[in-house]
């Protein structure tokens, strides 16, 4: 396994637009309101100011009618269909006052569009067909013409009122639109924060779990000989002196291991991860023959086994480069566990551990020839193999690859077998 940090190219996640500011700077509602109000009010008091039409000439009291209805447009966000019913009462109350005529649309397009706005488009559709109908037949009761009311001023009136309710239902809409996508952002910002965080996590477990193997196992060869050079004190300098050279040896790999990792923990890019593989196997030779062990290594990653009578012509890691990584590392810390144990553990004298790629699995066993007990002139514990975490550890690393692992004792001894498929099941 890679040591990795954030190395799991996740993206960082994208930030939100916020709320206020979907598109940029945007004026206050309440400055469009007053904007708004002095537009509908600007525009009726230039049409009142032409006198088409009525009995009476235009007074203060049409023009406040004007900045009236201009006024209510600072209420129409909170109280639209008041909004809207109060200014077609007063277009009816204008016009039964005998003010010039200013048309249909113009006064009331604003709260039509207001209502529309604030999703209120029946209300808008409903105050429209009132105001059409009264306009039509107290016209034609008056005696105007009929072609010249429904066949030409109807159409326009009627087509201004649509699109003023149109605007507002599409603003809306668009709104809305808006605000779901900011919404979708942000549920997507959260879930990507929650796979980088899982994905940390994860990454935090595995370094964890690799630090737990890799220390384990100089913490027991380094037992083991601290205890050898204990014994050797006064009766064999020698000896004591070769121990303790090998616990400064593995203690020195160890750091250095250590270092890496938190040296790329603290700068994820200042360099590649040292690879734990299969190839790094001959570092377990030494602590093991230093415990008396003659550890046999049968190594073949050639797909379909080694020709008869020997290895492949490259060697037995010829093809060992295209086996995963995850492979590589999980096999190599099964071997490192099962390896601990035996120095730990078993009164033998040989161990072997045989590699095989085979077919679409890669096939491991590690054994050794003597029957588990305590190792009391080694310095051992005398704890039994699987008394620990160390076969559970190993069952979850082939397990996390899809894999299986068996550790039994035999006869000849104790037994790890393990199968790591090569493509992890989806």
């Amino acid at each position: 396994m890679r040591w990795r940090a954030r190395h799991d190219g996740s993206r960082p996640a994208p930030r939100p637009r916020s709320p206020g500011r979907p598109g940029g700077a945007r004026l206050p509602a309440w400055a469009v309101d007053v904007l708004l109000g002095v537009a509908v009010a600007a525009t009726l008091s230039f049409v009142i100011s032409a006198e088409q039409g009525g009995r009476h000439n235009p007074d203060a009291l049409a023009y406040l009618w004007a900045a009236g209805l201009g006024a209510l447009m600072l209420a129409r966000r909170r109280y639209p269909v008041i909004v809207l019913a109060v200014t077609v009462l007063g277009l009816f109350s204008y016009y039964a006052a005998g003010y010039p005529a200013v048309g249909l649309a113009v006064p009331v397009a604003a709260a039509l569009f207001s209502a529309a706005e604030s999703g209120r488009t029946g209300h808008a559709v409903a105050a429209t067909a009132v105001v059409v109908a009264v306009s039509l037949s107290f016209r034609l009761l008056e005696g105007q013409d009929v072609w010249f009311v429904v066949g030409y001023e109807l159409a326009g009136h009627v087509l201004l009122m649509a699109t003023a309710i149109a605007l507002g239902d599409s603003l809306r809409s668009r709104r809305s639109a808006q605000a779901g996508a900011r919404r979708i952002a942000e549920l997507v910002a959260d879930r990507y924060r929650r796979d980088a965080d899982a994905r940390l996590h994860a990454e935090r477990l595995a370094i964890a779990r690799d630090l737990h193997d890799s220390i384990g196992h100089t913490t027991s060869v380094v037992s083991l000989h601290a205890d050898v050079a204990r014994e050797a004190l006064g009766r064999d300098e020698a000896r004591a002196r070769e121990a303790l050279g090998l616990i400064k040896a593995t203690t020195t790999r160890t750091m250095t291991e250590l270092r890496r990792t938190v040296a790329l923990l603290r700068a994820p890019g200042e360099g590649p991860p040292p690879v734990v593989s299969l190839a790094n196997l001959d570092a377990l030779r030494e602590p093991a023959a230093a415990a008396g062990i003659d550890l046999v290594l049968d190594i073949d990653l050639c797909p379909g086994g080694a020709p008869p009578g020997g290895q492949g012509p490259a060697g037995p890691w010829s093809d060992g480069d295209r086996l995963p990584a995850t492979v590589h590392a999980a096999a190599f810390r099964i071997v490192q566990e099962a390896v601990t144990n035996i120095v730990r553990h078993s009164r033998g004298r040989r161990a072997r551990v045989a590699v095989r790629v085979d077919g679409g699995v890669l096939r491991l066993s590690v054994t050794d020839d003597g029957p588990p007990g305590p190792r009391r002139e080694r310095g051992g514990s005398g704890r039994e193999p699987g008394r620990g975490h160390g076969v559970a550890g190993m069952r979850e690393r082939a397990e996390a690859l899809g894999g299986r692992l068996r550790a039994s004792h035999e006869p000849t001894g104790f037994v790890v077998e393990a199968v790591l498929p090569l493509d992890r099941p989806a």
